[in-house]
């Protein structure tokens, strides 16, 4: 039981070379969100994925309203 509460970190992206995407594997099963570059293809890896409330934290982390494209 805490005193404070914690305090939520809003980060940013580049909204316009970059878009969120969550890159899936066949054989595990493993998600990692992340943002993809539009022009490279190259992907960042930001966090991984183990339960539908990591994805919710992942959204209101960095604003993002909607569903978020797999890519496999």
């Amino acid at each position: 039981m805490g005193i404070f509460k914690k305090k939520k970190i809003y980060k940013s992206y580049d909204k316009e070379n970059k878009k969120p995407v969550i890159r899936a594997s066949i054989c595990t099963g493993e998600q990692v969100a992340g943002f993809k570059d539009i022009h490279t293809g190259k992907i960042e890896e930001i966090m991984l994925i183990k339960c539908p409330e990591d994805l919710d934290d992942f959204k209101s982390m960095y604003g993002i309203e909607g569903e978020i494209q797999k890519e496999y």
